[in-house]
């Protein structure tokens, strides 16, 4: 067994299966993608460490993966199964799209930085993730024409969600993101109901870093 493999044998066992995940097809995923591919060279000896990992800078601010337990679970939240077809928001080197591939049927990975996406296009290539496809546009607008989609995973931290993607969610369509305000996040689910109406919840505490472009709109003060 090589470092990189024992180190992401160490993380499923010590970091994600602890945490409470229901799905063993998400500890099956992790085990498999080798998370080190997905980081800069200089950075792959601690790309099992149990916290966010900045990965780029880019024009609209620096980008992360996020923690692996935080990936996990919110992954198990969303419930993907191989029927499923799914949309990643700002998918950056392409990790948590690489999971989400094995467990759904196809899945959109939108990156809105042209070079991160050619990144990731080839890093996926490479791990032979032939079931996802990277889009370039803008995070908060989505990718309706690929859509509905059943899953919507929202690869970072948002202040909210815009009802643009919201819109993009299919029947009984989930979306999973963490909402954070002055660093304090919460883990929420949005569902679409047999009515068409949106429901969410709160599912667990997490502070992950910040995806750009989510900003809450600033309301009129008195």
């Amino acid at each position: 067994m090589s470092d990189f493999q024992a180190a992401r044998h160490n993380m499923v066992e010590s970091q994600v299966r602890p945490s409470g995940i229901v799905d063993q097809a998400i500890m099956v995923a992790m085990s498999a993608i080798p998370r080190e591919q997905f980081v800069p060279s200089e950075k792959r000896s601690i790309a099992y460490h149990d916290r966010g990992l900045e990965i780029a800078q880019t024009e609209s601010g620096p980008r992360s993966l996020m923690e692996p337990r935080v990936t996990g679970k919110l992954a198990d939240l969303a419930k993907i199964d191989k029927s499923h077809i799914a949309l990643v928001v700002g998918a950056g080197t392409g990790y948590s799209s690489a999971v989400i591939g094995q467990l759904a049927d196809t899945v959109v990975a939108l990156e809105a930085d042209e070079a991160l996406a050619a990144l990731a296009t080839e890093t996926l290539a490479a791990q032979g993730a032939d079931n996802v496809a990277v889009v370039t546009g803008v995070l908060s607008e989505g990718v309706g024409a690929q859509g509905p989609y059943d899953i919507i995973y929202i690869d970072g931290a948002v202040e909210e969600v815009p009802e643009t993607l919201l819109a993009q969610l299919g029947p009984k369509g989930r979306l999973v993101t963490v909402v954070q305000n002055d660093h304090a996040g919460k883990a929420m689910l949005f569902m679409r109901c047999a009515d068409g109406s949106i429901s969410s919840r709160e599912e667990f505490d997490a502070s992950v870093p910040e995806l750009p472009g989510f900003k809450a709109a600033k309301g009129f003060v008195f």
